[in-house]
């Protein structure tokens, strides 16, 4: 799967899976992040170790991992994690960081949208988000997706600096999720896409 997409901005970037050789690629992207950024991710990506052991994720079959590419750079990551079984069976949770100079561009939703074929593709049929409170800007595009907020539960995670923070949990159902992008992304094509590539058309 490889897609060249077209930002608000004109520009252009190309959307893949992440594979085995974007390792160093993928600590280059989470390194250049800022702080900020960087302080409400679940895990501490500037750990080689730990970059490497998503990278190796990859041949596990529950998880989906996608790069926003621009030349030879990572420019946004997003992955679905999918249960697959027991009381989880049909439910992925999704995460998604896009590099600040691309925010507010529009890569973000068509980085979503294409989590969400993939979703299709295996059956899900509820997706999860888990945020730390903070993050307000990543709540507000997965309202903007028609994610609702289900709970709050106070100082539950430590973010990269130890602090104690409230986590968000968010839902939505597939269905709901493809009538906000069809809103949010103006392709003309979208439908048809949706039934080529998924059959939910």
């Amino acid at each position: 799967m490889e897609r060249t997409v077209t930002l608000q901005d004109g520009g252009q970037v190309v959307i893949r899976r992440m594979r085995p050789d974007d390792g160093e690629r993928s600590f280059a992207f989470f390194a250049a992040l800022p702080p900020e950024d960087r302080k409400y991710l679940r895990t501490d990506v500037t750990r080689h170790d730990v970059v490497e052991r998503r990278v190796k994720e990859l041949d596990s079959g529950r998880v989906e991992r996608l790069v926003a590419v621009v030349g030879d750079r990572i420019v946004a990551d997003g992955s679905l994690e999918l249960v697959g079984h027991g009381w989880g069976d049909g439910v992925a949770e999704v995460r998604l960081i896009v590099a600040q100079p691309y925010q507010r561009r529009g890569l973000g939703t068509l980085m979503a949208r294409e989590l969400f074929f993939l979703a299709a593709h295996h059956k899900v049929e509820r997706v999860v988000v888990r945020m730390m409170r903070p993050q307000s800007g990543a709540i507000r595009i997965f309202r903007k997706l028609g994610f609702d907020e289900e709970f709050l539960i106070p100082e539950h995670v430590r973010d990269q600096s130890g602090s104690w923070q409230d986590m968000i949990i968010m839902r939505c159902n597939l269905e709901a999720m493809w009538r906000e992008l069809e809103a949010l992304v103006e392709e003309t094509d979208m439908k048809r896409q949706i039934e080529e590539r998924t059959g939910l058309g």
